[in-house]
């Protein structure tokens, strides 16, 4: 594949992250670039792969979603090189940025993870993040991870219900 290709599919990546106001998920980005058929999933994996081996992105795991924040560098370059994205993308990209903000931001605010901790023991950790700042953590210690995978997938569906909940009790 030509290098100018690539290079357009990482401007594409860093221009998602830049215009977001939250961290987008791997998973949101192929969505998005799949979805348009602006490229393949193996050629955007190499794209991740050269953003982050050039410290333009920074990947953090978080349960089984990868999130993926644009680094310092990563604006520079953008700043740089972004010329090279068509405007009919640029307006495909903010016209979904701005289409799926709120469904995005829950993706990206509402997170949990689980890791085993001893013998029939996991802990599971909830986060709601709200501007990059986490508003609310839980921990909890189950006895099987059936129930740990359990409560992530219950976390995603009635975070907000219980961040209401656990916010009117306690004022």
């Amino acid at each position: 594949m030509s290098s100018q290709y690539l290079t357009l599919y990482k401007m594409l990546v860093l221009y998602m992250l830049k215009r977001c106001e939250s961290p987008l998920s791997k998973a949101q980005i192929y969505d998005f670039i799949l979805e348009k058929e602006y490229t393949n999933y193996m050629t955007l994996q190499e794209a991740f792969g050269e953003l982050a081996s050039s410290e333009l992105i920074v990947e953090k795991t978080m349960g089984n979603r990868t999130y993926l924040e644009i680094t310092e560098e990563g604006s520079q370059t953008l700043e740089f090189f972004g010329n090279r994205i068509n405007p009919s993308i640029r307006q495909d990209i903010d016209s979904y940025l701005k289409d799926n903000s709120m469904k995005l931001r829950n993706e990206s605010s509402v997170l949990g993870d689980y890791r085993k901790i001893g013998e029939n023991e996991y802990e599971v950790s909830l986060l709601v993040r709200e501007g990059g700042r986490e508003q609310l953590g839980i921990k909890l210690v189950v006895p099987v991870e059936e129930m740990a995978q359990a409560m992530l997938d219950n976390w995603q569906k009635k975070s907000e219900d219980i961040y209401s909940y656990l916010y009117s009790k306690l004022m």
